[in-house]
């Protein structure tokens, strides 16, 4: 019995450290770290280009030369050189093993959902055209191992895509073959990544989740009697979210559906609100499977947003589409097969009621406020 009781004091711990983390405004101030590649590769040349977030850039070679917590043009072109030898020696291309000589052309600034981005435009020479190109990345992996970058190769008509990271730093391409399969892998890989660092996607669907081992009761809750009924209800909520989601995704990434960045992601942010509400204050009629539709048609749409950084290949459209998908619902399957046995373990225990449900709810509300207040106003109130 002491045994018993030991487990479900560390599963509850687990789920309540779990809600603190998502729901931790220091932790959900920023996205999470990335950069976006593109390289076109020809018969002469190979030309670039890179964004780099200048949060990014900043915390590595500090831009912000008076320390006022804004990075002006002028300090950025005073740092254009560093930026680019420090760039440029953490990225080697090679073509058929020789290595390609890279140089800046330009350098800009462009805005993503996320902030400032410096975009270096360069150009990289070969011996010869390549046949196999591989590409050694190691940017950032120094100071923040999370860091991703996102790869965009065009060649001869098509695009693939690749992922780099600390695990997977070097990517090699056989350009005289079309490989669907590992674009498809690609996609994918970005699908599942996405919806395990997409914090505000990740708080909405476990507030919808949090009360699918309970039920409610004269005001109150109480652990559900059958784990078929809680696995009912995490099907509908799952299904629902994953269904709306689809739909504003293909419309969006098809361009038949645009809507304001900003728009979408204030809307976000006030669905998570709604979400954690409603397990403090029951609405009348309202089903959280029908929430996780409605919100996650919003939701979609800042899906789509990532594959419009990351650029869809026009050559393989519905393949990214249907990938990036999958990706997105693999990893949603693998947070719920994580969730939903730790959650019934504990359903009846006071602690999972008041304080993962309801502490964990008031927690998210609060976070997502913020993330409210930002997105609307267009304020850091979190540096």
């Amino acid at each position: 019995m002491q045994t018993v009781r030991l487990v479900s004091l560390q599963v509850l711990k687990s789920c309540a450290m779990l809600l603190i983390l998502l729901a931790s405004p220091a932790a959900l101030a920023h996205k999470p770290s990335d950069s976006y590649l593109s390289l076109q590769v020809t018969e002469t040349a190979i030309q670039g280009q890179w964004d780099i977030a200048l949060r990014d850039l900043d915390y590595a070679l500090g831009l912000d030369d008076n320390q006022d917590g804004a990075i002006t043009w002028g300090e950025l072109r005073a740092h254009h050189t560093e930026i680019a030898a420090y760039a440029l020696a953490r990225l080697a291309l090679s073509a058929d093993g020789e290595a390609c000589t890279t140089a800046v052309l330009e350098h800009l600034v462009d805005d993503h959902s996320d902030g400032a981005y410096a975009v270096l435009r360069f150009s990289a020479s070969c011996k010869a055209e390549p046949t196999v190109l591989s590409a050694h990345y190691r940017l950032f992996f120094d100071v923040d191992p999370q860091h991703r970058g996102l790869l965009r190769l065009e060649h001869a008509g098509q695009t693939r895509t690749a992922i780099f990271s600390a695990a997977t730093p070097v990517q090699r391409f056989e350009l005289a073959e079309s490989d669907r399969l590992r674009q498809f892998i690609d996609y994918t890989a970005h699908g599942v990544w996405h919806i395990w660092i997409g914090f505000d996607h990740l708080l909405f669907l476990l507030s919808l989740l949090l009360p699918a081992v309970l039920l409610r009761v004269d005001g109150g809750w109480t652990g559900a009697a059958r784990f078929r009924d809680a696995l009912w209800e995490v099907v509908k909520v799952v299904s629902a979210f994953t269904l709306a989601h689809s739909i504003t995704l293909t419309l969006a990434a098809l361009d038949v559906v645009q809507l304001p960045s900003r728009w979408v992601e204030s809307a976000i942010a006030a669905s998570v609100i709604v979400a954690a509400l409603n397990n403090l204050i029951v609405m009348a009629g309202a089903s959280r499977w029908l929430f996780a539709f409605a919100f996650g048609l919003i939701h979609g749409f800042g899906f789509a947003s990532v594959l419009a950084d990351l650029g869809l290949p026009q050559n393989a459209l519905l393949l990214a589409l249907v990938a990036f998908n999958l990706g997105v619902e693999v990893g949603q399957l693998a947070i719920v097969a994580l969730f939903l046995p730790l959650a019934w373990s504990v359903r009846n225990q006071w602690i999972y009621r008041r304080g993962v449900l309801a502490g964990g709810s008031l927690l998210v509300i609060a976070t997502a406020g913020i993330w409210l207040v930002e997105r609307v106003f267009d304020l850091k109130l979190i540096a």
